[in-house]
């Protein structure tokens, strides 16, 4: 077997590992890589190998960094199967057309203003790409084995992090490759503790927080002092959210919030169809997660839904206080960006990201102190007060990536640590060298090993 490291190699974004075996291809994973310019051109890098050559895909869960490539697979060839767990299926239904439309309204936007440098700018692929790249998804189980190429035998196993979030055991001539996907954490609010990994040769490690702890803070008293500070200011609170995954963290907590009567009695708006798309995903998946009927009904009531670009639109004219949550969750594109450029430059107003921020996003720069942010060609003021929170992160932090990996049952051949930018995947390789004295490598962009 051999594997070849193809994304989530020095950032967190653009997952995607190429196992080759007896002549055949398998791709765990075809995510977008996204950030820093370097990074979003190697999308339209021709591909290491022909699409058309890769025999599946088998998908550990339905974010963008790890789903958002597979239409421009299927645009350029690629005609196997995807496999991936009902729930992964259905969040890809709403997240791939989505990014689609994005990348078609990114073009065109581009195109009107006359600030692209490409004449004139093209998407990566369009919305109708991805409704047809839908086509390829199988959906199988947790913890019911499958071949999705001859002689591979894959089990997709709960990695908490999001609805259908799979760790992904590969067993081939009786060795076995465990990817461990991105990792839940055991005290999240909404989804259930990841289990525990089995046995491997070889794991493949994510390391988006190798490097640090979460806070020990109460999520729900965090949210509820900035709400309640913004408020105070007479000022609007903009949250820009995962549409998949934050964004019905963020509604459970201002629920319970609500309930308690914690926060100030403003409006709380939800400016994403697709979260609210999401949110009744989640209805339909009660197993999944911690949540009851009843709590999930009050999740889905917690916040008045935007459908409409007029509603959006009006928004960016409140003069009260008031709470916007809207996509994307790094501020790369979006309704959000509409709502920055409208309360960003007034201090009485606030931005709260609570989730990772990824180099090179106006997330990352905004929170770096950048005195103005690029939108839509232009440089906007950023004088609302910005605070920053990862108690709700869906990731497991150092400590908890270690406490996965620890549990395995023997000792594996080799650890490859990646999804981590360069100082996070060292600190996490360094932790495990050094508590469990296992070989540990971080790999670089296309780097390959045989196995």
């Amino acid at each position: 077997m051999k594997l070849t490291f193809l994304g989530g190699t020095g950032t967190v974004t653009g997952s995607k590992y190429l196992l080759e075996h007896e002549g055949r291809r398998l791709l765990v994973d075809a995510g977008l890589f996204q950030g820093l310019k370097q990074l979003r051109l190697r999308n339209w890098d021709a591909f290491a190998v022909p699409p058309s050559s890769i025999d599946a895909i088998v998908l550990t869960h339905a974010h963008l960094d790890h789903s958002g490539f597979v239409p421009k697979l299927v645009q350029q060839g690629f005609r196997g199967r995807v496999y991936a767990t009902p729930s992964t299926r259905e969040l890809c239904g709403l997240l791939l057309p989505d990014s689609g439309r994005l990348l078609e309204e990114e073009a065109d936007y581009a195109n009107r203003h006359g600030f692209s440098k490409h004449h004139p700018a093209l998407p990566l692929y369009t919305e109708a790409e991805a409704r047809e790249a839908l086509d390829r998804f199988s959906m199988r189980d947790f913890d019911h084995g499958f071949e999705p190429i001859p002689g591979v035998r894959v089990l997709l196993r709960r990695a908490g992090h999001l609805l259908g979030a799979a760790s992904v055991r590969v067993e081939w001539d009786r060795r076995s490759l465990l990817f461990s996907g991105d990792i839940g954490r055991g005290n999240d609010l909404l989804m259930h503790a990841p289990e525990l990994p089995e046995a491997a040769d070889w794991v493949v490690i994510e390391s988006t927080y190798g490097d640090r702890a979460h806070a020990a803070a109460d999520p729900l008293a965090q949210v509820a002092e900035v709400i309640n500070r913004t408020a105070s200011r007479g000022g609007v609170l903009v949250i820009p959210s995962f549409a998949v995954g934050r964004a019905q963290t963020l509604l459970w907590a201002i629920s319970q919030l609500r309930a308690q009567r914690r926060i100030a009695d403003v409006p709380i708006y939800l400016n994403s169809p697709m979260a609210a798309d999401a949110t009744g995903i989640y209805v339909g998946h009660a197993g999944e997660h911690r949540l009851s009927a009843a709590q999930c009904e009050a999740m889905c009531k917690a916040a008045y839904l935007v459908n409409t670009v007029e509603e959006s639109k009006r928004l960016n004219e409140l003069t009260h206080p008031a709470v916007i949550i809207s996509a994307s969750g790094m501020a790369s594109g979006g309704r959000v960006l509409h709502h920055l450029k409208a309360f960003a430059p007034n201090p009485r107003n606030g931005i709260l990201f609570v989730g990772f921020q990824a180099a090179g996003t106006r997330g990352a720069a905004i929170l770096a102190g950048a005195p103005t942010v690029k939108i839509h060609g232009e440089q906007v003021p950023v004088r609302a007060e910005v605070t920053h929170m990862d108690s709700l992160s869906a990731h497991a932090d150092r400590d908890e990536l270690l406490a996965w990996i620890g549990a395995l049952p023997a000792p594996p051949q080799r650890v490859f640590v990646t999804h981590g930018e360069p100082v996070a995947a060292d600190a996490l390789r360094q932790a495990i060298e050094e508590r469990h004295r296992w070989p540990c490598t971080v790999p670089e962009f296309r780097d390959t090993v045989s196995l």
